[in-house]
């Protein structure tokens, strides 16, 4: 009886909760399911049934297809700088140093910009007329005159992938220096003892504890990374010529900007379900990492 009764009372509290989620997250995510399968426009009538066509014209589309394609560029690249430039800065800041604590510190800054300042400082940067980064370049000798780095289609990717790492990599970095602290030190001793070189100690020691860890953060990067939107939107609305322009943004466009209500909805669940089979795919990953750690 006892039993019973915490559970209706456990129930009773987390009702306030589930009201909240239910009128926040579920009434909007079935009305997006709704205006999916019709015409509606995002000011005026609400529209006629029409099926499965929205799914068929987004998905047969060319702008979606080069958009799936952009993305999905972005997301590989920018993750695994992320996890690679992440790793190395747990290395080092695992070493016994003088000034260390302050640049644990200083580190997370990037990461805890809101993304919009980051953005936009990556945008002053990237000036063709005042940037920093072409004063560098041209002082430097490496450049003959001043670039428009997010003004043209083969650099502004490129250049929205390493304001993003810039500002991520630190996350990485944070969850491989606390994996880090669990790596015995007798293991690491002995293995110096044994003659192991700095790569061989990496790649038998210290790695194991990292993988875990380290797919964690794989998942939680890729996800982002996958339907990034507000650090594209910033510094180039994805242009040039929709070289820069993702998932999301196309969401927008089509919803928003061509207030094409009905398309966009269904646009915005092909991009949820897309990032559902991902983060499915990287539990399944995970759960059999920590298997074999086990």
């Amino acid at each position: 009886m006892s039993g019973s009764w915490m559970t209706t009372r456990a129930w009773l509290l987390m009702l306030p909760l589930l009201a909240v989620m239910i009128s926040v997250i579920g009434w909007p995510l079935v009305d997006t399911v709704r205006l999916s399968f019709t015409d509606a426009r995002l000011v005026g009538t609400e529209g006629s049934f029409v099926g499965l066509d929205n799914y068929a014209r987004m998905l047969s589309g060319a702008n979606f297809q080069r958009t799936l394609v952009t993305t999905t560029w972005f997301a590989v690249i920018s993750v695994a700088a992320e996890m690679v430039l992440g790793v190395l800065a747990a290395l080092l800041l695992n070493q016994q140093f003088y000034g260390r604590t302050v640049l644990r510190a200083l580190m997370i800054l990037p990461w805890a910009l809101p993304t919009v300042v980051n953005a936009t400082l990556w945008r002053l940067i990237y000036n063709p007329e005042y940037g920093a980064l072409n004063a560098a370049l041209t002082q430097a000798g490496l450049l003959d005159a001043y670039r428009s780095w997010l003004g043209e289609p083969n650099t502004a990717l490129a250049a929205l992938i390493v304001a993003d790492c810039w500002k991520n990599f630190p996350l990485v970095a944070l969850i491989a220096l606390a994996a880090l602290q669990a790596v015995p030190r007798d293991i690491t001793a002995a293995s110096m003892v044994d003659g192991a070189g700095p790569i061989a100690r990496f790649r038998f020691v210290i790695l194991p504890y990292l993988v875990g860890p380290l797919l964690v953060a794989l998942v939680l990067r890729t996800i982002e990374a996958f339907k990034v939107f507000d650090i594209i939107w910033v510094m180039t609305r994805g242009g040039p010529a929709n070289s820069t322009r993702t998932l999301s943004i196309l969401v927008y466009q089509e919803a928003f900007s061509f207030q094409r209500a009905g398309s966009g909805a269904s646009l915005a669940l092909i991009v949820t379900l897309l990032v559902t089979v991902l983060a499915v795919a990287y539990a399944a990953l995970v759960r059999k990492a920590a298997g074999s750690a086990s």
